[in-house]
């Protein structure tokens, strides 16, 4: 739940920190206090749009601090986005006077995304407009899902590719005759070309092979020129070597400095011998080939004209080879209509069985959600009305299934439910609204329940049923009200009143909580104005006494 909201520089309001407890808290005062103040700032904690216009006229910029219990589902959240976890979450968020915002999450940087995400699992906030998304399908379609615990996720992702099945099918049919001839000029390509077989990494070696052979004579002539000069020749190498080392040998005695040079001439010597072996192994293998050049003559010449044909370099053509190859592939593939008529009806089929799951889901769930609503609205002045849940059936399937939803209403008993938009008055649609998220209100996970005056266009009995109904929320929740209404505000665990003030010409906002006197002052002051009488207190008190009495037990929370 939230804990602790503290404010700096925003709108009228200097600096503010307000300590929030469980239970039922309402927020009252004047017309014109800014009781949405607070209201709007948690928003802004929790990731909503803020631009320079929340920082308090004069300020460099707007600080806002959100302090909450860490619900147990956000603590791989926080692991997997390098947040550390504890006992509490602390959310911060400033905007300066250019607009420029930034976030933390505690304590570390974090983006407005992620505090969005981190908002699913802490608070659920109902304005004074909520009905006004009653009347739009795809929020009461959600509603509804949610109702039913009907995950519309995968439906999508299954339909989307079904409606990608069928979009590969209608393009191969009204491409047949393009897909035919682009097939064809592939096929000849690739025939052509694997006619000449082009190995990777063979077109160096036949560059390599081919200066061999082509330059064979002198390759040999120098050999032989070589070997004669190392060991066969008169004079050779070789027999200097042996000389000279028998020379040094026979007065090495003498000087032992002499030993190293006899050492190197038996080094050189030996080098010379492995020498004069290798160009004679040379000039046995190596022959003058003429035929085995014309070959290899050829096939360059082949080569280069593929090359030169379709104007890649001579060392690519087996890689354009393969990626022909590749392409060939996915023309066969995307002209075979029958193989991707197959695959549409596997997709159809996944998609039909999956919308048959969800729509029987929401079969189910359509007339419990309504009879819930229905008995919620007995309690709020609507006597004999009834609610209900339409399912409509779409003419083609969508990627949220095969029927929309829509919420019918009948005010009265024996009228014919309608839908909402079309029959119900301002003041019932905010007490139908309210039924629903009274209804509705154990589905989501969120520690923290904001009503910001959606008890508008309501009072008397209902009024303090609504109250009623709200400190019942209460026993499972946080639950805080923003209230013109005193039979709701005496039903409070905790009140809070928003004053506004001028000082030298500016004008600040301020929240206390009230205790005691100081709270039937203020449920006086709501009853009968500013001037308090015997009579509006006494009824204060009497409020706050009837208030404290409406409290059900706790309920434990699923």
């Amino acid at each position: 739940m939230l804990r602790r909201l503290a404010l700096r520089d925003f709108v009228i309001v200097s600096s503010l920190e307000v300590e929030l407890d469980a239970g039922f808290s309402v927020l009252t005062g004047e017309t014109g206090a800014g009781k949405s103040i607070l209201v709007d700032a948690v928003q802004l904690a929790l990731g909503s749009r803020g631009d320079a216009g929340v920082v308090r006229e004069g300020a460099a910029r707007t600080e806002i601090s959100a302090e909450f219990d860490a619900p147990a589902t956000l603590a791989r959240w926080l692991e997997d986005a390098g947040f550390d976890a504890g006992d509490t979450l602390l959310l911060r968020r400033t905007i300066d006077a250019q607009g420029k915002s930034r976030a933390w999450v505690n304590g570390s940087p974090a983006t407005i995304a992620q505090l969005r995400e981190a908002a699913e699992h802490l608070v659920d906030i109902h304005g004074q407009h909520a009905w006004q998304s009653l009347t739009r399908g795809v929020s009461v379609r959600a509603l509804l899902d949610a109702y039913a615990g009907v995950n519309v996720a995968p439906l999508a992702e299954t339909w989307s590719r079904w409606k990608a099945a069928a979009d590969a099918l209608q393009h191969a049919q009204a491409k047949q005759v393009e897909l035919s001839r682009e097939r064809e000029r592939l096929t000849w390509q690739i025939g052509e070309v694997d006619k000449l077989a082009p190995g990777d990494g063979e077109w160096d070696e036949l560059n390599g092979e081919h200066q061999r052979l082509a330059n064979a004579q002198s390759l040999i002539d120098a050999a032989r020129t070589a070997l004669d000069a190392v060991n066969e020749g008169d004079d050779n190498a070789e027999s200097l070597t042996g000389r000279a080392m028998d020379a040094l040998q026979q007065v090495a005695g003498f000087d032992a400095r002499l030993a190293g040079v006899i050492d190197a001439l038996q080094g050189a010597q030996a080098q010379l011998q492995d020498a004069a072996h290798t160009l004679s192994s040379y000039l046995h293998h190596t022959d003058v080939e003429p035929e085995r050049l014309q070959e290899v003559d050829e096939r360059m010449s082949a080569w280069m004209g593929l090359a030169r044909r379709y104007r890649r370099p001579p060392a690519d053509l087996a890689e354009l080879l393969a990626e022909w190859k590749s392409e060939l592939v996915a023309l066969d593939a995307a002209a075979d209509l029958d193989g991707l008529q197959r695959k549409l009806a596997q997709a159809q089929a996944a998609f039909d069985a999956q919308a048959k799951q969800v729509s029987a889901a929401r079969r189910q769930a359509a007339p419990k959600l309504a009879a819930a609503v229905t008995q919620a609205m007995q309690q709020l002045g609507m006597a004999g009305g009834r609610f209900e849940v339409s399912l409509l059936a779409q003419e083609a399937p969508q990627s949220f299934g095969l029927e929309s939803a829509e919420f019918l209403v009948a005010g009265h008993e024996g009228s014919t439910p309608r839908p909402l938009a079309k029959v119900a008055s301002g003041g019932e649609l905010s007490r139908i609204a309210l039924a629903i998220a009274v209804t509705t209100s154990q589905l989501g996970e969120a520690g923290t329940l904001i009503f910001d005056e959606i008890d508008a266009g309501v009072g008397g009995a209902v009024a303090e049923t609504v109250g009623r109904l709200m400190k019942q929320l209460g026993r499972d929740r946080q639950v805080m009200a923003v209230t013109h209404l005193p039979q709701v505000a005496a039903c409070a665990d905790h009140h809070f009143v928003v004053s506004k003030s001028s000082q030298g010409g500016t004008t600040r906002s301020d929240v206390q909580a009230v205790l005691g006197e100081a709270r039937v002052a203020e449920i006086a002051r709501m009853l009968g104005g500013e001037r308090l009488s015997g009579t509006s207190v006494a009824h204060a008190q009497e409020m706050l006494a009837v208030g404290a009495e409406t409290a059900p037990p706790r309920r434990k929370r699923t």
